[in-house]
């Protein structure tokens, strides 16, 4: 595997991260509007990833399994955004202003905790993707200067 093709491995994880981070900060932020119908309630969003091979990446070179048991696994592609289809919240809050005729107000499917460790687990998994690429960077550095010594 080559160095470039580390660079375009970490970068498509960091897309995917900074897409989930911010799919879980919407859902956090509407984790509390009020609806009085279904139809209008805000429903939580989850990103769906799927694996990149390595012959799509790097047409023509064919790509190397990292293991023995593993296919020639090159990044991760956002296929695209789903909504959840939990149940929706519903309270009873007939001086709420946005309550229905029957006194019901609509709230989100947030998890405000599952979407605190989707938060963690995403930020900490595109910290980890910075770091494979300051290292590859730190490589291609030190193959620079072996020549000049």
């Amino acid at each position: 595997m080559s160095l470039g093709s580390i660079f375009d491995i970490a970068g498509s994880g960091m897309t995917a991260q900074s897409l989930r981070l911010n799919t879980t900060a919407s859902n956090i932020a509407n984790a509390e509007t009020a609806s009085s119908s279904t139809g209008e309630t805000y429903r939580a969003r989850k990103p769906v990833f799927s694996a990149v091979q390595q012959s799509l990446l790097n047409p023509g070179q064919g790509g190397m399994p990292m293991a023995a048991d593993e296919g020639p696994g090159a990044g991760v592609r956002v296929e695209g955004i789903v909504e959840s289809d939990a149940e929706l919240q519903v309270r009873y809050e007939p001086h709420h202003p946005a309550a229905n005729e029957d006194g019901y107000v609509f709230y989100p499917n947030v998890n405000v905790v599952e979407e605190m460790a989707d938060m963690m687990s995403s930020s900490r998994s595109f910290q980890m993707n910075v770091d494979v690429m300051n290292t590859a960077k730190s490589m291609m550095q030190r193959i620079l200067t072996l020549g000049q010594q």
